[in-house]
């Protein structure tokens, strides 16, 4: 016993120090010097063993005044020193204790002290389908949802009325209990209460002994400028209700665009295909275009090829975290005529012949290699 340190000085505190103080004290090297916490440090795992020794001893009002009489020999279980409590794994101090701290590394529920456990209430998820209009102006909306509230008959008891939920025998009402294995004390919901703390035993006929019905609510809802697609708004609180007095859950309405017969939306940028008439293309103009705002008009120069794009700066989407403007991509897609007359046809075969006779100069390619040559290379 001579070659053990002194119980004090392992946990670090003065020999007149309070039960408070020394399970502070302990609690703080628990959590330091875990095993979980410090994986393959044998270092670690010593002075866990120490201090789970030390406060297991001191914790203990009869091995405290035995350790202060005697020393280690009053504690230990194979003397008896003038009737000391003897034995290691004896008492319940350490494992109230260490309970706790259980619960504080690996995330465990409240203390028998603390009543019964509380459930914050689920979250919910409503999807919202909105037009690419309705997304770029913002808008309010009202919606309905299912909601849990409570029972009108029983009060949200879910006693039946003239009659109360009792407390419950196997917990106290704590709606937890705890089971002692060695040195662990493991805390685990009441299997008779499942963790309220109360027995009812003539529930409710309107609520089946829940306490609450469900109903539909309805809820206002303020869609912002610019919200996109799978973005969510958070309503606080609205969600399902807590259980045994927790908080409730949230509703989050989950935002989905639906497909535009025009444009597609790429950030705060929109896209849509130009149509562009032959002649239109070949000569160049003034073009109308639709936007979300209404109409714009540009020009577009001759000899316009399917494929170019034209930007025009404003006529996006106002993001709504950005706060720029997005611009509008129009795709030109020149159309080829069809149906035509023999008058029609007559004049195209004379537009072409002139065409072939003015060479590559009226070759959109030609500044590079024309469709012909490029062929001619390959096979080659």
């Amino acid at each position: 016993m001579a070659s053990k340190r002194d119980y004090y000085e392992t946990l670090g505190v003065a020999k007149n120090a309070s039960e408070d103080e020394i399970k502070k004290a302990y609690r703080k090297m628990a959590m330091k010097f875990h095993p979980d916490r410090n994986p393959d440090s044998k270092v670690a795992e010593a002075k866990f063993k120490e201090a789970k020794e030390a406060y297991e001893m001191l914790s203990d009002t009869q091995k405290r005044e035995a350790y202060d009489r005697y020393g280690h020999a009053g504690v230990d279980p194979n003397m008896n020193m003038g009737g000391a409590a003897g034995g290691f794994y004896g008492g319940g101090g350490f494992a109230d204790a260490f309970g706790d701290i259980f619960g504080d590394i690996f995330g465990g529920g409240r203390g028998r002290s603390g009543g019964p456990q509380m459930y914050r209430g689920a979250d919910l998820r409503y999807n919202l389908e909105i037009s690419l209009e309705q997304a770029a102006n913002g808008f309010d909306t009202t919606i309905r949802v299912p909601s849990w509230e409570a029972c009108d008959t029983c009060g949200g008891s879910g006693a039946k009325p003239g009659t109360s939920p009792t407390t419950c025998a196997t917990c106290g009402g704590h709606g937890q209990v705890r089971m002692q294995q060695g040195f662990f004390s493991i805390q685990q919901t009441c299997p008779k209460c499942q963790g309220k703390g109360k027995i009812i035993s003539d529930p409710c006929a309107s609520c089946s002994g829940v306490g609450r019905i469900k109903r539909n609510k309805t809820l206002e809802v303020k869609i912002p400028a610019g919200i996109d697609d799978g973005m969510r708004i958070r309503s606080s609180g609205n969600g399902e209700p807590g259980q045994n007095g927790g908080p409730p859950g949230d509703l989050y309405v989950e935002v989905h665009i639906k497909p535009h017969p025009i444009f597609q939306r790429e950030g705060d940028d929109l896209h849509c295909e130009m149509p562009l008439s032959f002649a239109k293309a070949a000569l160049g103009g003034d073009v109308e275009v639709e936007t979300l705002g209404g109409k714009v008009s540009f020009t577009v120069p001759e000899g316009t090829q399917t494929g170019k794009v034209f930007r025009v700066r404003g006529k996006g989407i106002k993001g709504v975290r950005s706060g720029h403007t997005g611009d509008l991509f129009c795709h030109v897609i020149v159309q080829t005529p069809i149906k035509l007359t023999d008058k029609q046809k007559e004049l195209l075969n004379e537009l072409e012949k002139l065409l072939i006779a003015g060479g590559d100069r009226h070759n959109p390619q030609s500044e590079s290699k024309s469709w012909k040559n490029r062929v001619k290379e390959f096979f080659e």
